[in-house]
């Protein structure tokens, strides 16, 4: 099966449906947990060059894309933290690269503090630091929730302009298709839980291999941030993304891939597909 043509799953795993697309690779496994309103099929053009190195699979979080949704669910981070050890167990993969990013790193943490069952190694992308007593986290609800609203009515790629300036007609017109598979209280949870969930204290549980990826222009993860990040996990590894903002890939796809060569020793240029 080409690389470039995802395959989709419906895995049940924790008590749910989650849904996963594959982009075949010829290495190892590599899970991709998106950020909180990014449903799968959105990072599908950073997956296409991860299969050159990795066999990735993207992952629906909870309450967005073709994964359960609906009133009835937890939305909270151990929840989705569960979700990423029951999918790693439903998929029977061992050594996999779990790439988190946003929120989705946050997911990673806690995740592998609870259990690193067929973990080898993490990678964090611009993880939120927020949590009880520190500053919040410098995007605004209502960033999330309005465009959420506007994409359920209907929306198109000039609408979302608004909400993201840079990005591609392509990559805008995706995300107006997209964003209404995100489960506005799901969304409201995981903002809320940036700040009440303290995920600090499970760093020094993390018993495997850790790497992390920092946009420069992101305004997410300071240096004091990031020296207290270090302190908490030993050896960890840290590359920069000097002119990408939060959305790291979006901003600077080449970037994102050299930062991960630095990370990972992988060789993205040299496995361009």
């Amino acid at each position: 099966m080409d690389s470039f043509i995802p395959t989709g799953h419906n895995i049940a795993a924790n008590g749910i449906r989650q849904h996963v697309l594959r982009f075949r690779g010829p290495g190892a496994p590599l899970i991709l947990v998106p950020g909180i309103t990014s449903p799968a099929v959105t990072w599908g053009f950073v997956a296409r060059r991860l299969a050159a190195v990795f066999d990735t699979y993207v992952v629906d979080v909870r309450g967005r894309g073709l994964s359960s949704t609906g009133p009835a669910l937890d939305y909270g981070l151990d929840a989705m933290a569960d979700d990423l050890i029951g999918l790693i167990a439903a998929l029977k993969l061992d050594g996999v690269t779990v790439l988190g990013h946003s929120m989705g790193a946050r997911v990673a943490i806690r995740a592998a503090a609870r259990d690193r069952s067929g973990m080898s190694q993490l990678v964090l992308v611009d993880p939120p630091v927020s949590g009880p007593g520190r500053r919040a986290y410098p995007s605004k609800l209502p960033w999330y929730v309005d465009s959420i609203r506007l994409a359920s009515a209907g929306m198109d790629a000039e609408a979302m302009r608004a909400f993201c300036p840079t990005w591609s007609e392509e990559q805008r017109a995706l995300r107006a298709e997209w964003l209404h598979t995100c489960f506005e209280p799901a969304i409201v949870t995981a903002f809320e839980g940036f700040h009440t969930d303290d995920i600090h204290r499970d760093l020094p549980a993390l018993a495997l291999p850790v790497a992390l990826m920092v946009a420069g222009r992101g305004g997410v993860i300071e240096p004091a941030d990031e020296a207290e990040i270090a302190a908490l996990t030993p050896g960890i590894r840290v590359a920069h993304v000097a002119d990408a903002g939060h959305m790291i890939p979006w901003d600077d796809f080449d970037g994102f891939f050299r930062a991960l060569d630095e990370l990972l020793g992988t060789d993205f240029e040299e496995n361009r597909p």
